[in-house]
């Protein structure tokens, strides 16, 4: 027999060779194999995980959730999974967010590489051209894509990524606060 697509009568007519003999022996044993999760369990498996997160953070949550609707995984599930998280209850918790952000840096830098060579071909002739605006328009949306996929900074207390300064003043106290000791020369 061959492998491969084989039509429903090709199908039960090997079928029906391999089954059992008179004596009880068999030729064949024909075995369900059940793909996915496996039963009960609802753990998203982790490469699909960040590959819902990935899709998340690159091409939108639209297109994530519709990836996501492929392998029964709830859109709440979608979101905490843009965030380098497991579940939505663990959103402090995000051991996926240093995936996500490679892959942002992966298409920031290919962005970036496109943005050089559009300022790279703005030269004077093609300024004098109609086609400068094409290409200005090419470096714009090469920044913009830049700006959107800047990995998240984790920021501290203030809502700065930077250190934190305190200066400190004294305060302003006019002569009349302090006690007057006459003194005797």
């Amino acid at each position: 027999m061959s492998m491969g697509i084989v039509s429903d009568n090709d199908f039960d007519s090997e079928l029906d060779e391999l089954t059992p003999l008179q004596n009880g022996d068999k030729k064949a044993i024909i075995q369900n194999i059940n793909k996915g999760r496996g039963e009960g369990n609802v753990e998203v498996p982790e490469g699909l995980r960040k590959l819902i997160g990935e899709e998340s953070a690159i091409n939108g949550r639209a297109s994530a959730i519709e990836l996501a609707n492929n392998f029964d995984v709830s859109p709440s599930s979608v979101s905490a999974y843009n965030k380098g998280s497991h579940s939505t209850a663990t959103y402090e918790d995000r051991p996926d967010l240093g995936y996500i952000n490679g892959r942002k840096q992966y298409i920031a830098k290919k962005a970036r590489n496109r943005l050089v060579l559009a300022l790279n071909s703005l030269t004077l002739d093609k300024i004098n051209e109609a086609k400068a605006k094409d290409i200005a328009g090419v470096a714009k949306d090469m920044s913009a894509v830049i700006r959107n996929m800047e990995p998240e900074v984790l920021r501290n207390n203030n809502g700065s990524g930077g250190p934190t300064f305190i200066f400190y003043s004294p305060q302003f106290r006019s002569e009349g606060v302090f006690d007057v000791v006459h003194v005797k020369e």
